[in-house]
């Protein structure tokens, strides 16, 4: 897959600024007029909103900050605040250090994501999936807040799987998280798998792991069929999920990137946003469905 290097540059580079979404303020960010989403009316959405048949959505941990979730690598990101907790998510590590398991299991007791609920940004992308669009959500993220939106979840493609099951390492054995985190409330340090006494990890891809079959695949496909590819709350530095971006551009869609921070594919956007997620992404999404009703 290209690299953040191979993608093409759009030939305005005025394209490549903060986008509005109704106005500039001074300092360069996107600032809205506080209307809701059902008082936009088709004629105010952008050129990239309108006529949008198909919408891809690249969601990373920034969208889910709002449920209270920590991001990864922000200020106040968890590997910001201790890198040593990186090592909990590296599949070599991980196998051969039974400290590293017991430690990463009391993680996972305490996981914000089993009292976060879903969020503005969350129900925003599900009304867009409920939508005469063609909607694909395709999520960096393990928590499980897209589905729980509303989000149908043939229409959510989770690259890097799931927190909430369970997968032995050894035989493959695939169940629900609750059971294993009960074993180890119940003083199993770290719990083997009851079929065939293996490793026992969340379902989820770590550092040093391929992604599921087909999962990738499946989310290449449906960048390169969208009309608009919103990139979310990712930095963008992950790959192959970052190489969507690309898959997309090169395919005519437009890149809209809602982030806080700068990502490497900033200039090849159609768009760029540094508002806050939980207002952007609700207006984007008024936006673009309202101009489907024009």
């Amino acid at each position: 897959m290209p690299g953040p290097g191979d993608l093409p540059r759009p030939a305005d580079a005025a394209t490549r600024r903060l986008h509005p979404l109704t106005a500039h303020g001074e300092d360069g960010r996107v600032t809205h007029d506080g209307r809701a989403d059902a008082a936009v009316t088709p004629g105010e959405a952008p050129e990239w909103a309108q006529e949008v048949r198909a919408v891809a959505v690249l969601t990373g941990a920034g969208i889910s900050t709002d449920s209270g979730i920590p991001d990864f690598r922000g200020p106040l990101g968890l590997w910001t605040r201790n890198p040593a907790a990186e090592r909990l998510s590296t599949y070599q590590v991980y196998m051969t250090d039974p400290e590293v398991r017991r430690r990463a299991w009391q993680s996972r007791l305490v996981h914000p994501a089993w009292t976060a609920e879903p969020n503005a940004a969350h129900r925003a992308l599900a009304r867009l999936a409920g939508s005469a669009i063609d909607t694909q959500v395709i999520t960096q993220n393990i928590d499980g807040l897209h589905q729980r939106a509303g989000t149908p979840p043939g229409r959510v493609i989770e690259l890097h799987g799931t927190m909430l099951d369970v997968v032995c390492t050894g035989c493959g054995d695939r169940t629900a998280m609750a059971g294993a985190l009960d074993r180890v409330r119940a003083g199993e340090p770290d719990p083997p798998c009851p079929r065939c006494g293996g490793i026992l990890k969340s379902a989820t891809v770590m550092f040093g792991q391929a992604l599921f079959p087909g999962v990738f695949e499946r989310a290449a496909l449906a960048a390169a069929r969208c009309d608009l590819l919103l990139a979310i709350g990712s930095t963008l530095t992950v790959q192959p999920a970052a190489s969507l971006c690309s898959i997309a551009t090169e395919a005519g869609a437009a890149l809209v990137i809602v982030n806080r921070d700068p990502t490497p594919y900033d200039g090849a956007a159609t768009a760029v946003i540094r508002d806050p997620i939980g207002e952007a992404v609700p207006q984007i999404a008024g936006r673009i469905l309202a101009a489907g009703r024009g």
